[in-house]
């Protein structure tokens, strides 16, 4: 028993780690709320900055928690009773906290770099969620109801003053019109009880702003995205509406930046927008807006979820198998799991660390709409008797470093988890004409703005690219990537004589880091009707000059405009009509 007033490892450890979380959180929140300003300010480049910051930032706290334990306790901060009795004392310290559940990813966070692999055992961590999220007080409250039932106008019109912005509108009573007139096309008949709900921060991502909430009309909802953005001459314009949940799960898709947004209780705005994105989980809710470490948390209880109520086994996953990474999948979840491999295919010269590197930049960097982001995961224990004999047998020859047997489970020493797409590759085989040329035309948009977000895949073969379930194209493969700014793109210069144009040895030096269009179409462009399509909208992507021209723009510090939704939803496109005639002058906004 120990003696009034003792301090136990146990308690040190619950308190050390509310303590460095709230202090953990308070920084998130700082840099958060500072996108309002950044965004007025129109600091573009302070917005790239502080999305990486804030990206580094938990990983950071959690190291130097870590730190302090073993410098304060020595080897009792190993002790496994301590961190079971601190887990139940830090239960008690969630007590009418804010936001319980991302303490508990801390703890686990520290408790899994201290202890290792002990994790999976539940006395250790939160494998399950032990305090409750429903109903936790927020100040300001974390959304706020208008009456608008006598005059939608008016209401939207309030909406975006109290946003709060300092910058003015260009025209606010013409956007706001707009915005109404969009809504009116989908609002049924008004009932006497009508309300808009707008969560209380705007959410800012690269060069744009959202105002985010729903109409409430009876017993129907109708969601809704407002994009405001700077016009040309530095005023604050709507630039759209999006009025639908596909749209808006699209603007949330984990294949962008994450969002700024100030949040006292984010629970609360999880739960907000679950209501207007009901498809998309909440583990990938919480990593739009930044929360990553709780998106992996939730996606892991899933998981464990989804083993305990399916049968099927983890298998290879379909496409062309990598020569860096081996990829399974279990059928039944919409998921992918990327292993390195210990030996890399004789066409692959790079490392495990450069690779991993290779992630960490698609995680920092803009991803533009184009490059699937992924969770990484230590030490992760699946059932080994889920695991289909043939998967074994893979990885068992491929990664075998990269697994371990412990008891029942199979332990995943370091992974990559991804949303599960259809290889582009597969795709193409069936699509019809038209299909081919829309994902043709799709596959070269990706390779445009990735380019001018300072990205070039690398390998461009059609399997490392992939159709979201919005028919998106995007980039999942990630081991030949690197900055545009680092490539030389170079013409093929010409044969000093007819006998070296025949010969199987070139005629002219190659540099690492040299990158010849021209030799794309070789190996992409191998059957017609994909050629047409290729060389119909996008041949200047087989010569230099296009990429050059690119790598100038980003050196010059350009910032380009990237739309989450179709030009024809825009504003300045939908309500284009001649001056004169409409009285109208067009929007001249961007969105981010």
């Amino acid at each position: 028993m120990r003696a009034a007033g003792e301090v136990t490892a146990a308690d040190r450890i619950a308190s050390l780690l509310v303590e460095n979380f709230d202090a953990s959180y308070r920084l998130f929140r700082e840099i958060s709320a500072g996108a309002k300003a950044r965004f007025e300010a129109a600091d573009w480049p302070a917005v790239q900055s502080a999305s990486r910051e804030r990206i580094r930032l938990e990983d950071d706290q959690v190291e130097r928690t870590v730190e302090q334990l073993r410098a304060e306790l020595g080897p009792a901060c190993r002790d496994e009773s301590a961190w079971s009795a601190a887990k139940r004392r830090y239960i008690v310290l969630l007590v009418d906290h804010k936001r319980p559940e991302l303490a508990e990813t801390f703890f686990n966070s520290v408790s899994t770099r201290v202890l290792g692999r002990s994790y999976v055992r539940n006395e250790f961590m939160f494998v399950r969620a032990t305090t409750s999220t429903e109903y936790i007080p927020a100040d300001p409250p974390t959304y706020r109801s208008y009456d608008a039932h006598d005059d939608l106008h008016a209401t939207f019109a309030a909406v975006m003053h109290n946003a709060g912005w300092s910058r003015p509108f260009a025209d606010l009573d013409r956007d706001v019109g707009r915005l109404v007139c969009a809504v009116a096309a989908k609002l049924q008949v008004p009932e006497p009880q009508l309300q808009v709900s707008v969560l209380g921060s705007a959410f800012y991502r690269n060069k744009a702003a959202y105002v985010v909430g729903k109409i409430v009309n009876g017993n129907d909802e109708l969601p809704f995205a407002i994009a405001v953005v700077h016009d040309e001459e530095g005023r604050l314009t709507i630039d759209t509406v999006l009025l639908d949940s596909s749209a808006i799960d699209v603007l949330f898709s984990l294949s962008r930046a994450y969002f700024m947004v100030d949040m006292d209780v984010p629970s609360g705005y999880v739960e907000f927008l679950r209501t207007i994105m009901p498809t998309k989980p909440r583990s990938e809710i919480y990593s739009s807006v930044g929360l990553q470490k709780q998106g992996k948390t939730l996606f892991f209880r899933d998981l464990l979820h989804h083993l305990d109520h399916s049968e099927d086994l983890f298998v290879e996953a379909p496409g062309a198998r990598g020569q860096v990474m081996h990829v399974f999948t279990l059928p039944s979840y919409p998921y992918v799991f990327k292993v390195i491999r210990d030996r890399f295919g004789p066409a692959k010269n790079t490392t495990r660390e450069a690779v991993m590197r290779k992630f960490q930049i698609v995680k920092e960097v803009d991803r533009v709409g184009r490059m699937v982001d992924a969770l990484e995961f230590v030490d992760l224990a699946l059932p080994i008797a889920r695991f289909a004999p043939a998967l074994l047998d893979q990885l068992d020859e491929l990664a075998p470093s990269a697994i371990e047997v412990d008891g029942a489970s199979l332990v995943v020493k370091h992974c990559y988890v991804e949303r599960r797409m259809r290889p582009l590759d597969i795709h193409l085989k069936t699509a019809s004409e038209r299909e081919l040329d829309r994902v043709v035309c799709e596959y070269g948009d990706t390779l445009r703005e990735l380019a001018i977000a300072n990205i070039f895949p690398g390998d461009l073969l059609w399997r490392n690219f992939g159709l979201t379930r919005h028919g998106r194209v995007v980039c999942y493969d990630y081991d030949e990537l690197e900055y545009l700014t680092d490539c030389v793109f170079r013409e093929i210069p010409a044969a000093p004589s007819p006998e070296a144009e025949l010969s199987d040895e070139v005629w002219y030096a190659v540099g690492s880091n040299d990158v010849f269009p021209e030799e794309f179409e070789t190996f992409l462009l191998g059957r017609e009707a994909i050629r047409r399509a290729f060389l119909r909208h996008h041949p200047e992507l087989l010569h230099a000059a296009f990429w050059q021209e690119s790598q100038r723009r980003v050196a010059a510090g350009e910032i380009v405009d990237f739309f989450p939704y179709p030009e024809d939803v825009r504003f300045s496109t939908r309500f284009r009509r001649p001056p004169a005639a409409a009285g109208i002058r067009p929007a001249g906004g961007r969105a981010g």
